[in-house]
């Protein structure tokens, strides 16, 4: 059995041994994970391989790249500026990034960069990641791009675009990244090993992410598939869909084991910090954390009330959408119909529930082929399980 190291409060001792499963099972590297309840920590665990390839174990102050999970971050950035009157999220995009008015997207309001109905989940010519990480190769890209549908009235998962347009208005009104932004204004008053754009001085403490090795794909016969599976795997066989253009806006692939890449800005995948830390940032959503709350509760219930639901035209499953965050749809395993949040590339999971004080935070550095697998729902319903018998 794996070393487990950390501390769980009387009554999560469950959540240690699911921890434990999931690394004894072979589908961890290394992990960790961090909860609260209701602004006290009550689970702080880690264990495994931070870099396979020296044997460094992972430690207490490890770091990861969260990819997708990192929006909600991104979000919550957005939302704090709106709370302080200096961003309008019903105004006109153009309104704060004037070249952004061509091509049909003169009257695109900001929420709607945060909703995915902004149209502009891909761009007509993908860009290097050289460009990705200069930044302004991309904002222009995306000025120019015309949508792929008429904004407002569908949503599509805007995977790595999304960063750059919440990005930028962020920069245009505080004229500071996000990274930046982030680090004062969010990370240091609440102590958050939490990062878009990673100093040079933390490098050292980044676990290396684990793929699976490069192959052809099996060949698939997708007329022997369900038909909603069947539509779904069409898109990503098809590298001229909008769902293979959207995730290849920037080829080839992002590489966030590159020092570079995590230096860099880029609000939508490459956010990095401790699970913790990810943990304490959802707390601190949702109520107060050591005297400190990011968001006032009317802010947070607006940013986490539905804006768009259904077949998402670029994931092509289900979706329920807030402003920036992702809400949970019926059939999945987050904690309650209240919680809101956002999932990660391979499985990182950070997100909270109102209802009950639940704040969660999950990183791990083996993404397999990135495929959804149930580490974390493994983990959520430990908590679940410990929680309810508190309760009794």
């Amino acid at each position: 059995m794996p070393e487990i190291n950390g501390e769980t409060a009387p009554g999560f001792e469950g959540v240690r041994a699911a921890f434990a499963a999931n690394l004894a099972g072979g589908r961890e590297a290394g992990a960790a994970i961090g909860v609260y309840l209701n602004g006290r920590q009550v689970v702080d665990l880690w264990g495994g391989i931070a870099d396979p390839v020296t044997g460094r174990p992972w430690a207490r102050d490890t770091l990861q790249v969260v990819f997708s999970t990192t929006k909600g971050v991104t979000a919550a950035c957005a939302h704090l500026l709106a709370e302080r009157g200096e961003l309008d999220l019903d105004a006109p995009v153009a309104d704060y990034w004037p070249e952004f008015a061509v091509n049909g997207k003169e009257r695109i309001p900001v929420r709607w960069l945060l909703t995915h109905q902004a149209g502009l989940p891909a761009i007509d010519h993908p860009i290097t990641p050289a460009q990705a990480i200069a930044w302004h190769p991309m904002v222009d890209a995306l000025a120019a791009q015309r949508p792929w549908w008429e904004p407002g009235t569908d949503h599509g998962y805007h995977a790595l675009t999304y960063g750059w347009l919440v990005g930028e208005v962020i920069r245009r009104v505080t004229g500071r990244g996000v990274g930046a932004f982030l680090a004062k204004e969010i990370a240091a008053p609440l102590g958050l090993d939490l990062w878009i754009g990673l100093p040079e001085t933390e490098r050292h403490r980044v676990s290396r992410i684990v793929t699976a090795p490069a192959g052809r794909p099996a060949p698939m016969d997708l007329d022997a598939l369900p038909e909603p599976v069947r539509e779904v795997m069409r898109a990503y066989a098809d590298p001229a869909s909008l769902t293979m253009r959207a995730m290849n806006a920037v080829t080839p692939p992002l590489d966030h084991n590159d020092p570079a890449e995590q230096a860099a800005e880029m609000p939508s995948t490459n956010g990095i910090c401790t699970a913790r830390s990810l943990a304490r940032f959802y707390a601190a959503l949702i109520g107060e954390v050591d005297g400190h709350r990011i968001l006032a509760p009317g802010t947070l219930a607006a940013a986490t009330a539905e804006r768009a639901r259904g077949v998402d035209r670029v994931l092509r499953v289900p979706v329920r959408i807030g402003t920036g965050f992702g809400l949970p749809t019926p059939d999945a395993f987050w904690f309650g119909p209240r919680a809101f949040g956002f999932p990660g590339f391979g499985g990182s999971l950070g997100f909270a529930d109102p209802a009950t004080g639940l704040a969660f935070g999950y990183v791990m550095n083996n993404v397999a082929d990135g495929t959804p697998d149930d580490r974390a729902a493994v983990l959520v319903r430990a908590v679940q399980e410990a929680i309810a018998t508190r309760s009794r």
